[in-house]
């Protein structure tokens, strides 16, 4: 799955977009946050704040307890604002 990381996600992770084999476990967003906040201190510090965390699967917003199957990329972001 392709995953990509924007704003502050991006700049704790220290990229901003990787391609990882998610175990076949993870079928949520929710799982997917949890799974890369283990992977290491950077992902820990991104995902911190998990509820204010945005999420698009194939460029569509979905919330956290959506499913990833058929999912080909996932894209986290804070909160916009606008001006």
């Amino acid at each position: 799955m392709q995953i990509r990381y924007f704003a502050w996600v991006r700049e704790r992770v220290g990229r901003e977009a990787e391609t990882l084999e998610v175990p076949a476990a993870v079928t949520t967003v929710s799982g997917l946050i949890d799974w890369l906040a283990e992977r290491d201190e950077s992902y820990a510090s991104a995902f911190a704040e998990r509820d204010t965390i945005r999420v698009a699967l194939d460029h569509e917003h979905v919330e956290h307890d959506a499913p990833l199957a058929g999912a080909r990329e996932a894209a986290f972001f804070p909160p916009m604002t606008g001006g």
